[in-house]
């Protein structure tokens, strides 16, 4: 549980990923005549696209896309790679593997997490790339409550440009040494100490494929493999 003497105010949490299982939600919804082998593979894959379509538009200093517009382009141009796999996606399928992403279950060890944070005194937020109505639902799938949701669509600019930080900060008026960045993305959380916010790196297997996890362990404040010491570790921050 958080000291009562820590100075930490605030917990922003990224979403897909750090808090919610998107794996096995988008794997159910790809051809099942395909393996499932593969049609992780391909989850995979997808996911490192849609990243890279996220920074190239950030890199190109273009403003959010709606995330399905982005889903939408970055599975069409997956399965021009796999092109004996096309034929297995027509525009129904095609739809509901992007509205797949709308509906999450969390990791197992995220609600209490929560749960403890919140009863040490402290609050806690979503601060991802995606919409509001993205958020919206994947609250409702998951079960898990937070105080406010920020998403790139709502900031007008994707993480992990510093302006996301500072802007986020400045609307709950909380200081970047109040707060705490909770993300298993390495560019999410070198944001965050870029902005002066603390961070806790949270180590899923379905993310951050291509990073090397003994140089991501030495960035961070802290390295866990889940979220169960994360009220424990925060609380001596």
């Amino acid at each position: 549980m958080a000291n009562p003497k820590s100075k930490i105010r605030a917990v922003f949490f990224d979403f897909m990923g750090t808090c919610l299982d998107w794996h096995s939600g988008v794997i159910q919804v790809l051809p099942q005549s395909i393996a499932e082998s593969e049609r992780s593979q391909l989850a995979l894959e997808w996911r490192h696209d849609y990243f890279g379509a996220n920074a190239a538009r950030l890199a190109a200093k273009q403003p959010p896309e709606d995330i399905d517009i982005t889903l939408g382009k970055t599975l069409d141009a997956l399965l021009d790679k796999h092109p004996d796999r096309k034929n297995l996606f027509d525009e129904q399928t095609k739809h509901r593997c992007v509205a797949s992403w709308h509906s999450m279950p969390a990791w197992p060890d995220v609600g209490q997490a929560i749960d403890q944070l919140k009863a040490a005194g402290l609050e806690v937020f979503v601060f991802a790339n995606g919409t509001p109505r993205l958020q919206l639902d994947l609250c409702k799938s998951s079960g898990l409550v937070f105080d406010m949701l920020f998403s790139s669509e709502l900031l007008g600019v994707y993480k992990p440009a510093p302006e996301s930080y500072r802007k986020t900060l400045h609307l709950v008026k909380v200081k970047p040494e109040e707060s705490v960045m909770v993300a298993a993305h390495a560019y999410d959380t070198r944001g965050g100490k870029e902005a002066g916010m603390k961070t806790v790196y949270i180590h899923r297997w379905t993310d951050d494929i291509y990073e090397d996890m003994d140089v991501v362990r030495g960035e961070n404040d802290f390295f866990l493999e889940d979220m169960t010491e994360l009220a424990a570790v925060i609380g001596r921050l």
